[in-house]
């Protein structure tokens, strides 16, 4: 199967775990997220509920890995910045830029005196993860897949970012062959998924909780054994600095940003009920758009005239804006206390 297939399930594993997925509180769903070592198919991100709703006070844009040097140590009464802060091991001028772009989003109260730069938080910021999800999608599990994919599982479970580490593959046949598992790390869970309307979805193998606060290890390089010969070790705060790094992103863009990679401003472009909610579909080719053929260069491009990007309502902006619209608004609907 390739990439463009993959990224048709993709979307229905993200569909169906926005909807169906069991925890103790809200879940947060996004795609194509991670950090500069690793990127992740589909990441859940379990939220304690209260923290969720407190969270959307900072608004629907996510606070970056620089922000989260500021905001979540802001005092509760004004305080000379460098008083306030730790040291965030680079330039202080640096964090006054931060500072600097969190009052213009109006999420940190900002003054001077003199010539001190004081702040002062105007809310506490909430533990609002509570567990994180990571999930690789591979519906094409053949055995060279299989291959491939044990390293890469092996890399998450040392790690240890995410609290589980899932697989999610396509049933072809009567099951799944038990051959092409064998190489897995026992820690990461596997699920058959299928792609028809109201399909059940089995969990072929149970993971294991991988964060229990010991040193992640982080790969380097691992020997023609697949044993690593090279790592280092992963501190605690490190771990918890890019759990949160994640989450952030994931309270930002959600699973639906993929719209991003593709051209609903074309006249063949429209969303559609698909099973678990709706989708992206193609009118002229009749199926499912992936980044790789749905854009400019593709022959059926048609754009959008400019006139119906003048119009008002119902049009305001012209059906591709409408689309984002109507996908932020879900996306919204999904984090409680953020205004529509």
């Amino acid at each position: 199967m390739d990439a463009d297939s993959e990224f048709e399930f993709e979307l229905a594993v993200c569909r169906w775990a926005e909807r169906s997925w069991d925890a103790d509180g809200p879940v947060l769903v996004g795609r194509q997220v991670g950090t500069r070592h690793r990127r992740f198919d589909t990441v859940i991100v379990e939220c304690d509920r209260e923290g969720l709703r407190r969270r959307a006070l900072f608004g629907p844009d996510r606070i970056d890995d620089d922000l989260l040097d500021v905001i979540p140590h802001a005092p509760a009464e004004w305080a000379w910045y460098q008083d306030a802060l730790p040291d965030p091991g680079y330039p202080w001028r640096y964090v006054r830029e931060t500072i600097h772009r969190a009052d213009d989003r109006g999420i940190l109260d900002v003054r001077k005196r003199g010539n001190r730069l004081q702040i002062r938080r105007r809310w506490r910021y909430p533990d609002w993860v509570a567990r994180i999800v990571a999930i690789e999608n591979k519906p094409d599990l053949d055995a060279s897949a299989a291959d491939r994919l044990a390293a890469q599982l092996e890399f998450d479970v040392a790690l240890a970012l995410a609290d589980e580490v899932w697989v999610a593959t396509e049933r072809a046949g009567e099951r799944v062959p038990r051959a092409l598992l064998e190489d897995f790390p026992v820690e990461a869970g596997v699920l058959v998924v299928e792609r028809r309307p109201d399909a059940a979805v089995e969990t072929v193998w149970q993971p294991r909780t991988l964060t229990d606060r010991r040193p992640g290890i982080r790969i380097l390089d691992r020997g023609g054994d697949r044993h690593a010969t090279r790592f280092e070790y992963a501190d605690a705060d490190w771990t918890a600095r890019r759990r949160q790094v994640i989450a952030e992103r994931v309270y930002e863009r959600g699973w639906r940003s993929y719209l991003d990679g593709l051209r609903p401003d074309c006249r063949n472009f429209e969303c559609v009920s698909v099973e678990r909610g709706v989708g992206p579909h193609c009118d002229a080719y009749d199926r499912t758009p992936t980044p790789s053929q749905c854009r400019g260069a593709c022959p059926e491009f048609t754009p959008e005239p400019p006139t119906w990007r003048t119009r008002d309502w119902p049009i305001d902006g012209g059906p591709g804006r409408g689309v984002r619209r109507v996908l932020d608004a879900q996306r919204r609907r999904e984090r409680p206390g953020l205004e529509e």
